[in-house]
């Protein structure tokens, strides 16, 4: 069971009892170009993978990974689909902490076929009736789903737009329904779910005393928003601290990126930052900009940001209005004007609370729930489904509300 932010079993978490169902079987697709570990984390949908798996065996599921040959999450058993030696054959040497990873996104490109045909066969050895297949490729690995009707395909941590399953968990609300108008399609769906991002507080401690700085944290790429985190700071007279892949060179004041130039003696770039150094960052941190200029579907930094109890400000669309709830949790803006003033009063806000209201609302211990129920409910569907009086994730989904 769960603990509470204090490290003590919360009064509404002895609520929640598992439902009375037998132990789950998940089969779980990882992605073709990395290794299931902590390393890894810049990759938001692997680290989804390893902490699926995780939060399943925790609860006592029998889970099989389907992945490259390093891992660190706890499975029942792993079966390499994408060895490192095809990994050199189909990307290269290509270094993910300076450049972003050197995938493509096309279902006919050779690692996707060659990683589906495999899991395919692995999973065909291993599958049992009412067995989960889980996705995180989307549309690339649509094959995988197709070549097992009988049993549910389910879609788990959607932040991308090519979905294809009849079930689906959503990363934010927002981004549910920006995919449902991309695909035209105004009707609810009851097997459509939207379940936040899930982290360990472990690796994102708490710091009351802040330093003398602010943060961005993500690709040096204009939809980022690092030209408004320059421009602001830059006008308050702070220093700026960037991490994160992008950076072509560094010449003198200027940070220059692809199709991107930062100049200014108040911005210092630190090149990439691993779990570690991004806790550190993120800890000491006055506030971090997460200036997001598209639907940001989640923004997995500002939850990290959050959870150690750093404000952040971020632009008013996306999934922010959802996680970021303004003059609590940091501010949202929609000007520069607007970001310079939140920059200012960042002080005024309790970072206490901030890393409470994440740790409760975004912990595994918390997510995994939620993610349990969601299964249990599509086991309903192989006898009485949307007419079942199953409830228990009434109960499961009202703990998690943020405001």
């Amino acid at each position: 069971m769960s603990k509470g932010v204090n490290g003590k079993q919360s009064k509404e978490d002895a609520n929640i009892k598992p439902g009375n169902v037998l132990p789950l079987r998940f089969h779980v697709i990882s992605l073709p170009h990395t290794q299931t570990t902590l390393e890894y984390e810049a990759c938001a949908y692997t680290s989804k993978v390893r902490k699926f798996c995780n939060m399943m065996k925790s609860l006592g599921h029998t889970v099989y990974l389907y992945a490259s040959e390093e891992n660190e999450a706890e499975v029942d058993e792993l079966i390499t689909i994408a060895p490192k030696s095809d990994q050199y054959q189909w990307f290269g040497d290509n270094d993910f902490k300076k450049n972003f990873f050197n995938i493509t996104w096309e279902k006919e490109d050779e690692h996707w076929k060659k990683t589906n045909e495999r899991a395919i066969e692995g999973i065909s050895k291993r599958l049992k009736p009412k067995d989960f297949i889980c996705i995180i490729g989307g549309n690339c690995q649509k094959q995988i789903a197709d070549a097992f009707p009988k049993n549910m395909s389910v879609e788990f941590g959607i932040g991308y737009g090519g979905v294809f399953s009849a079930y689906k968990v959503f990363e934010s609300y927002a981004w549910m329904h920006y995919v449902n108008g991309t695909l035209n399609d105004d009707n609810g769906h009851f097997y459509d779910v939207v379940i936040p991002n899930y982290f360990e507080p472990k690796n994102f401690p708490f710091k009351a005393k802040k330093d003398d700085y602010f943060l961005f944290l993500g690709r040096l790429t204009k939809r980022k928003g690092p030209e408004i985190a320059a421009e602001v700071t830059r006008r308050i007279g702070a220093k700026l601290i960037m991490a994160g892949q992008g950076v072509k060179s560094i010449e003198g004041n200027k940070i220059i990126g692809d199709g991107i130039t930062l100049e200014g003696d108040h911005i210092k770039h630190v090149g990439h930052a691993d779990v570690k150094k991004r806790a550190k960052l993120l800890s000491g941190a006055k506030a971090v900009f997460m200036g997001t200029t598209y639907l940001e579907p989640f923004g997995g930094v500002s939850i990290e940001s959050l959870l150690c109890g750093t404000p952040v400000i971020s632009t008013d669309f996306g999934a922010f209005p959802e996680n970021i709830q303004h003059g609590v949790h940091g501010y949202r803006f929609r000007t520069i004007g607007e970001a310079v003033w939140a920059a200012n009063n960042v002080d005024k806000l309790n970072n206490k609370a901030i890393h409470e209201f994440a740790v409760k609302n975004f912990s595994v211990d918390r997510i995994k729930y939620m993610y349990e129920a969601y299964f249990e409910q599509l086991l309903t569907l192989w006898s009485e489904g949307f007419y079942s009086d199953w409830d228990r994730g009434v109960s499961v989904f009202n703990r998690y509300q943020r405001y």
